[in-house]
């Protein structure tokens, strides 16, 4: 009662006016003074009442720009920021002519856990946006540049009417002046609205699966530099990501999984106006760029795709060959080994023979970053080549660029170069070190899930388009396999004959890696067919492959050229642009006069039926079971007779194996670089088995157009006997019981060097079983996909003439004749078992397969039950079990699928 008494003479005295309220609140608050009551009235004057009047009305006034930034430094430039010297806290300044104007976005890392691809001065998202005033608040759009419409088209009129808005950020205006607008921006830049750093884990993704940074800590976070220049502005924060209960602890680079700090640089820059025209992309070359839907044709490809490439111009547009008005300058980083430098800024000027046929001389500039530079390798103004070394690198050299997302104008680019590759140190192969045999997801297990669509974890275009190129670590391993060549296969060379030979080997090694990364940053793609051009023997003839190439292209991710016949040793690597990249430049970078340039681009694209300039790239990625529907376009294959190829390396490295233990047993050192080198040579195997088994139920593809010199069709299936030789290698070298023979006498001496307890965690000694089959499951992976076999089927509706059954067919006589009438080894017994679990698997699945698939597995298990009923029963203990159990797993799936 005392509370409702007390809150009703509040109420009272409120109404009675603020005169009233103080005059009598003393009795409520004792703490304020009492004054004595005043009884006398005095009517006030008129402008007192004027004056009180108009002091109820006016609001007070906002506080000026210069109140706002008195304790702040200023940082000019595109955009304007200040910083408080205080607080640190940043405000932006947006003038009224930069209001619903076009600006680039661009984001780098500048540090972070590399297993979610957060490397210092990784490119990572380049997007549009603008700034709109709404009201009281100053808004941040993302547009969306995924469509054209024709001006001329009415349509055009209610463009984009269905595209939803994007506003990433909004905030109050703090202050304004006749010229713009003062914002706070620390809701804009120490958050997740820009690049949103943090993945998306995919659904049914364990949590222990991936590294979770956890949830940003604001309070921890903060600017580390702040800069502004007339065409950009760039803002590198640090941002503190916390996760009390990690459930993943990530890789070495993580001091402590609940506190993590990552660096970003956020860059905001100008759209450039220029006389920079777009190119349009083309199907039969390979560059990065945009794809643009054009919602006012009528075209059965209403495509206005373009290419990314840098803004060349002739200073002398009349010369057949001019220098440009500003050429492409990559700066050598002072992070480079100094016995790199020269080889780099060689391999970086090769480039330069491509661009004359584009009419261009000395388009590459290649310079040397001083000791006691003044600038920033970060700023986006210089194009910088650096080298790096981290503990776990999600990548061995990387080579993007970032571009126009309005015309593909490249602007800035940046290679990274990690020691353990670059260097060509000595990688382990995780997929062949005999560890606890692992196998990847086998399709026969989850056929639904094997033909579904692949949904990338990493979802930032830049990153998710480059975080493929494993050139450097595929490039790294080919080259372990030239040097153990050279040191088991050339003893009468000389301790120091041999020693030039590595130092001219890992010189053509260093050339290919910086080309086909600085490749990238010219706009190419991967071209994976290029490796196809030559074949077996012109790959050692010096005279014609320092005048084409060993390649079509340095994009291809090529096996070493080693001879097994020493005698005839060419170069390991190429060392110049392929007949490809001098084309492919030529239809990017030649410059045209609109009015000429749709006529001059159809007559370089004329010649792509020309087998040195074939392209593939690896959007459909062949390294994948059920991918790569083309077998040339592949990965560390080599030369046009795949066949012929494949049977030499798989020569070689048995020739090798017997050399190793001698070779790489050194002196007062542990076995660790002889379980290496062995590895490393069973990734060769394995390397050839996948190129041989892409053959099996392959289609060849052309994408020349319509009406080019060519009378090759678009899909043709490879030719019967090429994929039964394949199916033959495969059963001699990877299949057949002796097909490892020369490896036993290795498998005492594989041990790895202890540190602490690192086998605390598992078992130390090597497990050949677990590596022969990955090698071989992984053959069978291909083959037996869901994918592979539908295409065997569906191509033989246009020329293929291998059936399922007959795969089906000869794999079983590969992988069952050759010991029926004996014991059978502990590796074939594996296979054998794998290969029963396969056609089980495939007879009983309920999709994925289809009804040819079905039909062709039952009729393989009922011919292997009757071979097993037929073979010798002389045999060990062990084979009998072996036997046994394929009986049962047989009479179990027949019987299954029986009722």
């Amino acid at each position: 009662m005392n509370y409702l008494l007390t809150l009703t003479v509040v109420g009272s005295l409120l109404l009675a006016g603020p005169t009233a309220g103080y005059a009598t609140m003393g009795c409520l608050q004792d703490t304020l003074p009492k004054k004595q009551a005043d009884t006398t009235k005095v009517a006030p004057p008129d402008s007192t009442k004027k004056a009180d009047a108009d002091s109820v009305k006016k609001k007070p006034e906002k506080p000026s720009i210069d109140e706002k930034v008195k304790a702040s430094k200023k940082v000019e430039g595109l955009f304007t920021l200040y910083r408080d010297t205080a607080t640190a806290s940043l405000q932006l300044y947006v003038t009224k002519d930069q209001l619903d104007k076009d600006f680039i976005y661009q984001s780098f890392s500048m540090g972070g856990p590399t297993a979610l691809f957060l490397n210092q001065n990784m490119i990572r998202d380049t997007w549009l946006f603008s700034i709109r005033k709404k009201h009281d608040r100053i808004e941040f759009l993302r547009k969306n540049t995924a469509f054209y419409y024709d001006p001329a088209n009415p349509v055009s009129k209610a463009g984009n009417a269905d595209v939803a808005e994007a506003i990433f950020h909004s905030e109050k205006i703090a202050a304004h002046d006749s010229a713009g607008y003062l914002i706070p921006v620390d809701g804009l830049f120490i958050s997740n609205k820009l690049d949103a750093v943090k993945p998306i884990t995919p659904p049914g993704v364990p949590p222990t699966a991936v590294f979770n940074l956890g949830n940003l800590n604001t309070g921890k976070s903060g600017y580390d530099t702040v800069r502004s220049f007339p065409g950009n502005t760039d803002v590198v924060v640090s941002l503190a990501y916390e996760n009390p209960t990690p459930m993943n602890s990530g890789g070495k680079d993580i001091t402590d999984a609940r506190y993590v700090t990552i660096k970003m640089q956020h860059s905001f820059l100008e759209v450039p106006r220029n006389s920079y025209r777009p190119r349009r992309d083309d199907p039969r070359v390979g560059y990065f760029g945009a794809q643009v839907d054009d919602l006012t044709s009528v075209s059965p490809t209403p495509y206005r795709d373009f290419i990314s490439r840098w803004h060349l111009e002739k200073k002398n547009p009349n010369a057949k060959v001019s220098e440009p008005v500003e050429p492409i300058v990559f700066w050598i980083e002072n992070t480079t080994p100094y016995e790199y430098r020269e080889i780099i800024k060689e391999a970086g000027e090769k480039w330069n023979e491509a661009f004359e046929a584009a009419g261009f001389k000395n388009a590459i500039v290649m310079k040397q970053m001083p000791d006691d530079a003044d600038w920033d390798p970060a700023d986006i103004a210089y194009n910088v080549i650096r080298w790096k070394s981290s503990s776990s690198p999600s990548y061995g050299a990387i080579g993007p660029s970032f571009f126009n997302p309005l015309t593909g104008q490249i602007l800035g680019a940046d290679i990274t170069v990690e020691w353990k590759s670059g260097a060509g140190t000595p990688v382990m192969d995780d997929l062949f070190n005999g560890g606890t045999g692992a196998l990847a997801s086998l399709p026969w297990e989850n056929p639904e899930q094997a033909v579904a669509p692949l949904e990338a974890y990493i979802h930032h275009s830049q990153v998710n388009r480059m975080a493929l190129c494993n050139l450097s670590n595929e490039l790294n391993m080919q080259f372990q396999t030239g040097l153990a060549v050279v040191e088991t296969m050339d003893a009468e060379l000389g301790e120091t004959k041999k020693a030039e030979t590595v130092r001219e080997m890992h010189k053509q090694f260093l050339y290919y890696l910086i080309m086909h990364e600085m490749g990238h940053t010219l706009g190419l793609n991967h071209n994976m067919r290029a490796s196809q051009m030559l074949s077996p023997e012109q790959l050692h003839d010096t005279k014609l492959t320092r005048r084409i190439g060993l390649q079509g292209s340095v994009m291809d991710y090529p096996a070493i050229n080693v001879s097994r016949d020493r005698k005839k040793q060419g170069d390991y690597y190429t060392t110049k642009a392929g007949p490809y990249d001098i084309w492919a430049i030529e239809y990017g970078y030649t410059p045209f006069s609109s009015a000429e340039e749709e006529k001059g681009l159809n007559k370089i694209l004329s010649r792509s039926t020309d087998p040195q300039l074939a392209f593939g790239n690896d959007a459909d990625d062949m390294r994948s079971p059920g991918k790569a529907i083309d077998p040339r376009v592949n990965v560390n294959d080599n030369s046009s007779d795949m066949m012929a190829y494949g049977e030499e390396r798989f020569l070689l490295v048995n020739d090798m194996m017997p050399k190793l233990k001698e070779r790489y047993s050194r002196p007062n050192q542990s076995y660790q670089e002889l379980l290496q080198r062995y590895g490393q040579l069973n990734r060769q195997r394995a390397d050839m088995a996948n190129a041989i088994s892409r053959y099996i139920g392959g289609v060849y593809v052309d994408r020349s157009f319509v009406g080019q010199d060519s009378d090759v069709k678009p899909y043709t299936p490879v030719p019967l006997e090429l994929q039964k030789k394949a199916m033959e290698l495969l059963g001699k070298y990877v299949y057949a019981p002796d097909a490892f023979a020369e490896d036993y006498s290795l498998f005492p001496y594989l041990q790895p060097q202890r540190r602490g307890f690192n086998f605390f965690s598992g078992t130390e000694d090597y497990k050949p079983q677990n590596t022969f089959r990955s090698l071989q499951v992984s053959t069978l992976s291909h083959i037996l996909h869901p994918t592979t076999l539908s295409r065997v089927s569906n191509s033989s509706l246009y020329g293929n003439e291998y059936s399922v059954a007959e795969v089906m067919h000869d794999l079983t006589a590969n992988i069952f004749d050759a010991d029926l009438a004996g014991s059978v080894s502990l590796i074939r017994q594996n296979l054998q078992t794998d290969y029963v679990a396969a056609l089980s698997s495939i007879l009983e699945a309920k999709t994925g397969y289809d009804h040819a698939s079905k039909a062709a597995a039952l009729a393989t298990l009922t011919a292997i039950k009757a071979k097993l009923n037929g073979a010798s029963s002389g045999s060990d203990l062990q084979t009998s079990a072996h036997r046994k159990n394929l009986q049962f797993l047989i009479d179990k799936s027949l019987s299954v699928n029986k009722a």
